[in-house]
């Protein structure tokens, strides 16, 4: 019986380590799930509105925290290299027309899966859709159509990362 007792406790030892081990890489040493960064830019149109003091209350209020943030005025080839993945497509001249027309105001978001919260946030890119069917986002609130939507959300960990690279790390690297 003994015997018994000690290997059903070994066992259990054993795969509850397991699981400790398993689930290490998804929480994070606070208990909960792994911070994440994600990139937000209030574009020209939300500058120029006035709209940056209401959009950062919004982000605060939903739970994130604003870990660097500036203000970049683009020309036409860092608009360009930014988003150079939409370089074929019919719209991308107006887009970096837009972008260089004002200052961006450009952030880095912290929290638990930042990404999808931020993109659930500033909602659809049409911001006559997103007045239709998500009222309350960022995007309803001040953006005019698909272009000029207000506000620019990384949509996956690697745009995240390399997007805030792009303006966070990029100038780092230019100074040395």
């Amino acid at each position: 019986m003994t015997i018994r007792l000690i290997l059903l406790r070994s066992r259990f030892c054993f795969c509850f380590f397991f699981v400790a081990v398993a689930f290490s890489g998804v929480f994070a040493s606070n208990g909960g799930m792994k911070m994440e960064k994600t990139l937000a830019m209030i574009k020209p149109d939300g500058l120029r509105g006035n709209y940056t003091e209401r959009i950062k209350g919004a982000i605060v209020e939903s739970g994130f925290r604003i870990l660097e943030e500036r203000i970049v005025e683009l020309d036409e080839d860092r608009a360009s290299r930014f988003y150079a993945e939409h370089s074929s497509r019919s719209f991308f001249p107006n887009l970096v027309k837009y972008m260089t027309s004002g200052p961006v105001c450009i952030m880095v978001l912290e929290k638990q899966n930042a990404i999808a919260d931020w993109r659930a946030l500033i909602g659809p890119t049409d911001s006559v859709k997103a007045k239709a069917t998500h009222p309350n986002s960022i995007r309803a609130m001040c953006g005019l159509d698909s272009e000029k939507n207000c506000v620019h959300g990384s949509d996956s960990l690697l745009s995240a990362q390399r997007e805030i690279s792009f303006f966070f790390e990029e100038e780092t690297v230019q100074q040395l």
